[in-house]
């Protein structure tokens, strides 16, 4: 935590889209067309372009020389395809990982099993969550749910298979991650992982989704929510760097898609192939597989390679 007595009070000023662009040209940046870079800046938001800099900086606020800003303008149009394929990846997976608890769960315990604290680990705060969830179905507007609430008591409590629908992609993760440990296993094994894993991976996926979600810079982002990896070798050096970056977050990707019969032989292999095809093509900086954690074999490694 900051301590209150090194914060100081912000002083920088308003600047408008011209005082912005000047301020660009004297961090280096070379603008050749200023009304192309005013329409641009007046777009996306100063703040949001400066960040596709960071990659092209020497050190802060310096640019290396030689930097255009058409330069930056195509680490942006990288990251925004980017996010675009791994939104493609992230519904695919979230859509079975809700399908796969309503069927596993909706069984044992049964419809209702999450309603019961016991069906989780006694330290999760089971009424706060639960209060969430009556909160996102009362704000539906859903037909089925207004079915079910002129039809049935329960209500605003769901049956599981109905509460996929409705329940948010965070509540969804600490769903799983405070299950007892009986009823992670049967989900867990349709990803042939271990439960623990399971929960940070889908912890790490809502992040991703997120950032996605909010327009975030992507491609050479370091993750503030890092998954965790298993032991077998083929997740650790020298075949993947960290567990910070890009590339561990594609494996990931991959390995739960492998695991879904429905879209394995078709959709996954279209989506690995335009995932190669656009990295081939990076952001125009030295370092870029770097950026993005790639190791110098990345396309050979076996999930990948699968």
């Amino acid at each position: 935590m900051n301590n209150s007595n090194t914060k100081k009070s912000f002083s920088k000023p308003w600047l408008s889209y011209d005082a912005q662009i000047t301020l660009l040209q004297n961090r280096g940046l070379i603008i050749d067309d200023k009304a192309k870079a005013w329409k641009f800046i007046s777009h996306i938001n100063y703040y949001r372009f400066s960040g596709y800099c960071l990659a092209f900086e020497t050190e802060r606020h310096t640019l290396k020389e030689g930097t255009t800003f058409d330069q930056i303008c195509e680490a942006y149009r990288f990251d925004t395809t980017l996010r675009d394929l791994l939104f493609e990846a992230v519904e695919a997976i979230e859509l079975d990982f809700r399908t796969i608890i309503a069927h596993s769960f909706g069984e044992n315990p049964g419809p209702f099993g999450y309603t019961d604290a016991s069906s989780f680990d006694p330290r999760f705060s089971h009424m706060t969550w639960l209060e969430r969830l009556e909160e996102e179905v009362e704000r539906s507007r859903e037909l089925f749910v207004s079915q079910f609430k002129h039809k049935y008591t329960e209500y605003p409590l769901l049956p599981i298979w109905m509460m996929m629908e409705i329940m948010s992609f965070s509540n969804l993760s600490l769903m799983y991650k405070n299950l007892l440990r009986d009823y992670q296993k049967p989900i867990a094994n349709r990803y042939k992982l271990q439960p623990r894993t399971l929960k940070s991976w889908i912890h790490h996926i809502v992040y991703i989704r997120n950032l996605c979600a909010h327009h975030s810079r992507i491609w050479d982002r370091d993750w503030k929510i890092k998954p965790n990896l298993p032991p077998a070798n083929h997740w650790n050096p020298p075949l993947i760097s960290n567990n910070s970056s890009l590339f561990v977050t594609l494996l990931i990707l991959k390995k739960m898609m492998d695991c879904v019969p429905a879209i394995r032989n078709s959709f996954v292999q279209d989506w690995k192939t335009r995932i190669m095809q656009h990295i081939d093509n990076p952001p125009p900086v030295s370092n870029a597989n770097e950026r993005m954690g790639l190791t110098v074999n990345w396309k050979a490694h076996p999930i990948w390679r699968n």
